[in-house]
């Protein structure tokens, strides 16, 4: 049965699934509470690197990577979250995404000198990136993101659609992951789908007239992801183009206040939905120049067109076994 829950009582629901969420594990734990992070490195007493003030994503774990797709269909990994997004140590960012390698490491069984292989692979990659003679492109990555890229590449709107939505057709079913939009909320999506920087924003993506007409097809509040429960979300499915267009889905989601530290002396947008959108186009352009900063009545929201070619690293479809042959894992 399709979930009926009203907006007044989602609060309640979305802690308890966050709380689910959080205890399947540690590294679930490790992924879905940044707070608590942030809480625990402010209090470790070792010295750690102060690098130069830069964006950095604030929220950098092995679920937030992955390929991302640019308007013109180009893939390249890149981070696919920008919440935390600030101007501020990148050693934070490596720290983060040491914890979330090791804690999942350690949620696989592997044993302890994996972790250390993995954390100095990713040390090693990080310092690669310093030297421009160090070879690049597909020929030197590992197996796995090899299989996560051609994987990408061959997907279409119906992989999106099946894996996000259920459903090919242009239509969001109701349920554990959808629930209902309230009359007001339906109408401030349509109203937002009317301004010209929005619709201009989303045409431009699927081809050159940017004044083709953008309609929304259906709309639904999203329970998704772990620390951002709570917040505000919405699916919407959009055709641009008119009758026989291209089918697109669209991600609305609030930007709430950054928790990663921030340099103090860092000039930044105030509003939390500019700062995350200038974040992106400075560290994932295929991402950043795919989303726009709104508000949706009284809230700071970004709006990002999700692409087919838009996957986790982790989400290769390749089983574990076949990666371990190929000594991918």
């Amino acid at each position: 049965m399709p979930d009926t829950r009203s907006p007044a009582d989602r609060a309640a629901a979305l802690a308890a699934a966050r709380n689910v969420k959080m205890a399947r594990s540690a590294h679930a734990y490790v992924r879905g509470n940044t707070a608590k992070f942030y809480e625990w490195l402010a209090g470790v007493t070792v010295p750690r690197p102060e690098g130069p003030p830069i964006w950095i994503c604030g929220d950098c774990h092995i679920g937030n990577l992955g390929p991302v797709a640019d308007g013109g269909g180009r893939v390249e990994i890149q981070i696919r979250d920008l919440d935390q997004t600030v101007i501020g140590n990148p050693a934070n960012d490596l720290i983060r995404l040491g914890l979330s390698l090791a804690s999942a490491a350690r949620g696989s069984d592997l044993p302890g000198v994996i972790t250390v292989h993995m954390l100095e692979q990713m040390v090693e990659g990080y310092e690669a990136a310093f030297h421009p003679e160090t070879p690049s492109g597909e020929a030197s990555s590992p197996d796995t993101v090899r299989l996560v890229m051609q994987e990408a590449l061959g997907r279409s709107w119906k992989h999106l659609a099946r894996e996000r939505i259920g459903d090919a057709k242009p239509t969001i079913p109701l349920g554990k992951r959808f629930w209902p939009l309230a009359d007001t909320e339906r109408a401030a999506v349509d109203d937002l789908f009317a301004r010209d920087d929005v619709r201009g924003m989303v045409a431009s993506l699927y081809g050159p007239d940017p004044a083709a007409e953008v309609r929304v097809l259906d709309a639904a509040y999203w329970v998704k992801g772990c620390s951002s429960l709570g917040l505000l979300r919405h699916a919407v499915v959009a055709r641009v183009g008119g009758k026989g267009g291209e089918l697109c889905l669209v991600d609305i989601k609030e930007a709430a206040a950054a928790v990663a530290p921030r340099d103090p002396g860092a000039a930044m947008p105030r509003d939390n939905a500019e700062r995350v959108v200038e974040g992106a186009r400075h560290l994932a352009p295929h991402l950043g120049n795919r989303m726009l900063a709104a508000r949706l009545g009284s809230r700071a929201v970004f709006m990002r067109e999700l692409r087919p070619q838009d996957l986790k690293v982790g989400s290769c479809s390749t089983p574990l076994a076949s990666c371990r042959v190929r000594g991918c894992a």
